[in-house]
């Protein structure tokens, strides 16, 4: 059964309609903290900003613990009220969603600590503009998701879901670019590899942000659309058809 937000607002309990809408809230207070957790991350790098990278680093504590707060309101929600039908998509939604925000932050911690070994060892002399342009990718896809999941919108969801095959291509075109370049020039092999972990942090961002999008189309229609090609996701959503993955011969590995 497809859902809404306002489908979480219509208890006669107050207080259980409460407990909901405070795990959906704490979930996205997470990612607003885990977003500027990656754009600091990639100013750290551009900037070669030490002092922003080490404060990067530092609230990557504060990621973890909303991490265990939220898990906690939820077994309790799930213990106290025993949630049925839709109640406890959101529930599970929101546990899945944690964990998937919490390695964003790590990622975002690897950056940090990729500028801070370049602070040491000295600017990369390539990569900095990929690992922008990439980031800023990427951000904008865990925006999108996190809007999603506050709005209850699945079509949007789905513009996150295609945009992490443009990520892919970005990021296997800057690797590639950089390969070519330490190859002319041994002597970089160091500093660029620094950026290359960035880039694979950036991708695997992108990656977290898609497995957002999936929880959010759980959410709202009730599907579970892992391992499956975007174009059958989105065609068993316009069509209001279920996805059967045992026999889906299109999952992905």
């Amino acid at each position: 059964m497809r859902i809404s937000k306002e489908s979480h607002t219509t208890h006669i309990s107050q207080r259980y309609n409460e407990e909901l809408e405070d795990i959906r809230s704490h979930l996205l207070e997470m990612g607003g903290l885990v977003e500027q957790q990656i754009q600091d991350a990639i100013q750290s790098l551009v900037d070669g900003d030490s002092r922003l990278a080490s404060e990067v680093r530092q609230r990557d504590k504060q990621v973890n613990r909303l991490q265990l707060d939220i898990d906690e309101q939820c077994t309790q929600i799930l213990a106290r009220r025993q949630p049925a039908a839709s109640d406890l998509r959101l529930v599970l939604a929101v546990i899945r969603a944690t964990s998937d925000l919490e390695r964003m932050g790590d990622e975002a911690s690897k950056i940090a600590r990729a500028t801070l070994l370049l602070a040491e060892e000295g600017n990369s002399p390539r990569g900095y503009i990929e690992a922008r342009h990439l980031g800023a990718h990427v951000r904008q896809m865990v925006q999108d998701a996190l809007n999603a999941f506050a709005r209850f919108d699945s079509a949007q969801a789905l513009t996150v879901l295609r945009e992490d095959d443009n990520v892919d291509l970005e990021y296997r075109s800057a690797t590639r670019a950089l390969v070519t370049f330490m190859m002319e020039d041994p002597r970089s092999i160091s500093k660029v590899m620094n950026i290359m972990w960035v880039l694979r942090s950036l991708e695997r961002v992108g990656d977290h942000a898609s497995n957002l999008a999936e929880i959010v189309i759980y959410l709202v229609e009730g599907q579970d659309v892992r391992y499956t090609k975007t174009d059958k996701i989105e065609e068993a959503i316009s069509q209001h058809t279920p996805i059967d993955q045992r026999t889906n011969e299109d999952l992905e590995g």
